[in-house]
């Protein structure tokens, strides 16, 4: 069994500049984690690989920096790692990423099972998982929380779809996107990071891909820009108020008659 999981460094906080010229976000220098529906995903690899075995390789596009992400990733179990790392991703949207992630996929020859993040914290698209299924022309179910069953056939899955709940079942090869609480991710290992200290992580450039299309990569190969990006202001003030009980209620509800949150006068 060959389960490929799709990760993502995301930004650990909401302050992170923006280019003004492509609207994309400043990562370098920008203190980062593992997007955390990503840690759903790769628990839920682990639990496939130890009921039905083979080997769960982490993948992910972006800079060098990522590698931390995939030491911490070796630490939970994970068996190899590549980070897909070249300047032509840069700028990259939706269709892009997939495209080379699905790049990524064909390089390392495949896989019986690919799971995602039903999202990631940072673009909140929820598209990077389907588009990759597209582009791979396999079969895939979005926003899943439940594995109910797994063989050597394929896995049957439930999909929390917002308003109804969706219980299917699709042959290897195939692709998930899981839910954040889906599965409780565990722990990192101190033996494991002992033991993975030099367990190599490969960088893979956009000269050693399957197919080289420039046109499909990056800033180039990405037909949606952002138009505008900005972190909201905050407005919210804090208000004290001073007195006993009755001071302090009085002048809470004055507050709430000026902002039009209770009524002026008591109705019968």
């Amino acid at each position: 069994m060959k389960i490929l999981v799709c990760m993502k460094q995301v930004p650990a906080t909401s302050q992170v500049e923006v280019d003004p010229e492509t609207g994309s976000l400043k990562r370098l220098g920008t203190d980062t984690r593992t997007n955390p529906y990503d840690l759903s995903a790769l628990e839920t690899a682990l639990r496939l690989r130890e009921q039905l075995g083979g080997t769960v390789t982490v993948l992910t596009m972006g800079p060098a920096q990522a590698e931390s992400m995939m030491r911490d990733a070796y630490m939970m179990g994970a068996d190899d790692a590549v980070i897909l790392s070249d300047r032509k991703f840069a700028g990259s949207d939706v269709l892009a990423t997939s495209y080379t992630l699905s790049q990524g996929v064909r390089l390392l020859g495949g896989a019986d099972l690919i799971l995602c993040g039903r999202q990631t914290t940072d673009g909140d698209t929820a598209q990077i998982g389907p588009a990759l299924a597209e582009h791979l022309g396999i079969p895939h179910a979005a926003w899943v929380s439940e594995i109910t069953s797994a063989d050597e056939t394929g896995i049957e899955v439930v999909q929390n779809l917002a308003s109804v709940e969706q219980r299917s079942r699709l042959n290897w090869p195939c692709l998930l996107t899981v839910e954040l609480n889906s599965v409780v991710p565990r722990l990192p290992s101190y033996r494991l990071k002992r033991e993975t200290a030099d367990r190599p992580i490969r960088i893979v450039g956009f000269d050693e891909l399957p197919e080289r299309n420039l046109s499909l990569c990056g800033l180039v190969g990405s037909p949606t820009r952002v138009e505008k990006m900005f972190p909201p202001a905050a407005k919210a003030k804090n208000v004290h108020l001073e007195g006993g009980p009755e001071q302090e209620a009085g002048a809470l509800v004055a507050i709430l008659r000026e902002k039009k949150l209770l009524e002026t006068e008591v109705r019968a």
